[in-house]
């Protein structure tokens, strides 16, 4: 096999990069992105390694019952954004069930239960907050979606997941700056004013949060948009500016100016209500939020007299969901803005039974401390991607924790990290996947873990 040949496959699989997965006659694997279980296609290699192959899709000579027969999103294929625009729903959810499955049977845990994943049946408009990287095409500031795996701007200001209020909003940023004549940012030459417009909606006040981040120390005509802004959209309760000048991939820099209005919205998630800034972490999709940590809950088996750890708590959202059912709740958290939008969040909803600090989450005398020289009957751990520590785990286990509830954003590192609780005494309860970010490659999942 080599570049440029044209092969035949049946699509066996599809990965978690939206690409389908076929067996040359050779025995290689080849990756065809658009491809879907199922599919009988004619495709040309476009890259070969001495165990696999990478193709494009030419043709579609059969299709695959699990296609959808039209795309629910109107961006172009190469925004890369969805990798499952292609398929039915209902195979998607099988995908990511196998996807968390697999990671299980890599480490050596095949006799793990996981279950179908659970989903709010939403698949559009569920995201609430957008970033939309600004370019000038023909004269026109226009807004898009970086390409897969570059930072090549797909010009498109509506996306299917995000929520559709924002589409409008990003239009006429556009339409504006195109009036005035404000330059775009030009990675090339760092020159340039605006660089993303950055929204933030709550979607269950309908707060909607307008910033706009610029390689400057001002914006021109800054009050004639405020004023066009809020005369077209109500819902608006805040304008801001980001400041940033640095040459780098990150979206936001460090100073924000506000122009008008709050510098926050406020949301209401399990009841509770929390107040997000530009830079506060919340869940990109609400009622996905609230269908994990209320799954969560029921894990953790609460009954009203128990000491309740939250780490990796950032602004506490999980722990104050389930205050209510604790006799305390601590959270750590190594992010000391992260811990004081906590403190503010149980003030602002009357919880007087939770504690937060500002430490390191995997040292024992740090935990004892904080609980106050009490073992803390059920910890909830909800870490970064890359997962949690053997330090942390064998912290947990020496305390003797009854019930560990561990929230994971990685299959894998989830899998990686029950490896270590089960060597540690801990038996592995069973494996419930949430969709919170439907027609992409990403999947939430928890498990309970119990001291034997």
């Amino acid at each position: 096999m080599k570049k440029d040949d044209r092969i035949v496959l049946e699509i066996g699989d599809i990965n978690n990069l939206g690409c389908g997965v076929g067996r040359a006659e050779d025995g290689r694997v080849v990756f065809v992105k658009g491809a879907v279980t199922g599919d009988t296609i004619e495709a040309k290699i476009i890259k070969v390694n001495k165990s696999f192959a990478v193709a494009r899709m030419e043709k579609l000579i059969t299709a695959s019952p699990c296609r959808v027969e039209r795309d629910s999103c109107t961006a172009p294929l190469s925004c890369g954004g969805c990798v499952y625009r292609h398929i039915k729903y209902e195979h998607e959810l099988e995908i990511k069930r196998g996807y968390v499955k697999n990671a299980f049977v890599k480490v050596g845990l095949a006799d793990v239960n996981v279950l179908p994943v659970m989903n709010t049946g939403k698949i559009t408009g569920y995201r609430n907050k957008g970033q939309f990287p600004l370019t000038t095409v023909k004269g026109r500031v226009t807004a898009g979606f970086y390409a897969s795996k570059s930072h090549n701007i797909v010009p498109s200001d509506e996306c299917a997941i995000q929520d559709p209020a924002f589409a409008k909003v990003v239009a006429e940023v556009c339409r504006f700056a195109t009036e005035r004549g404000i330059s775009t940012y030009n990675e090339e030459t760092g020159k340039g004013i605006l660089r993303h417009v950055y929204l933030r909606i709550a979607q269950k006040t309908g707060e909607i949060m307008l910033c706009i981040v610029i390689n400057s120390d001002n914006l021109p005509h800054a009050d004639e948009l405020c004023q066009r802004i809020r005369e077209i959209f109500p819902l608006v309760s805040g304008i801001l500016l980001n400041v940033n000048k640095k040459n780098t991939n990150v979206v936001l820099g460090d100073r924000f100016i506000t122009l008008w209005g709050n510098d926050y919205i406020e949301d209401e998630l399990c009841g509770l209500r929390f107040r997000i800034s530009p830079q506060s972490f919340y869940q990109v999709n609400r009622d996905g939020a609230e269908m994990l940590y209320t799954e969560a809950a029921k894990k953790a088996e609460l009954r009203g007299n128990e000491v309740l750890m939250d780490l990796y708590c950032g602004t506490g959202t999980i722990g104050l969901s389930m205050a209510k059912n604790t006799k305390k709740l601590v959270g750590i958290e190594i992010v000391e803005s992260a811990v004081e939008c906590a403190k503010e969040n149980a003030e602002r909803n009357g919880v007087q039974n939770a504690e937060f600090y500002c430490a390191d989450a995997s040292d024992r005398e740090t935990i004892l401390k904080c609980a106050g020289g009490v073992r803390p009957d059920v910890v909830v751990i909800d870490p970064p991607r890359k997962g949690t520590t053997r330090e942390l785990v064998e912290c947990l286990a020496s305390l003797q924790v009854p019930r560990v509830v561990y929230v994971s954003c990685d299959p894998d590192t989830l899998a990686r990290d029950c490896v270590w609780f089960k060597e540690m005494g801990y038996e592995i309860g069973e494996v419930q996947p949430v969709d919170m970010f439907a027609r992409t490659g990403h999947v939430e999942t928890i498990v309970c873990l119990r001291k034997q």
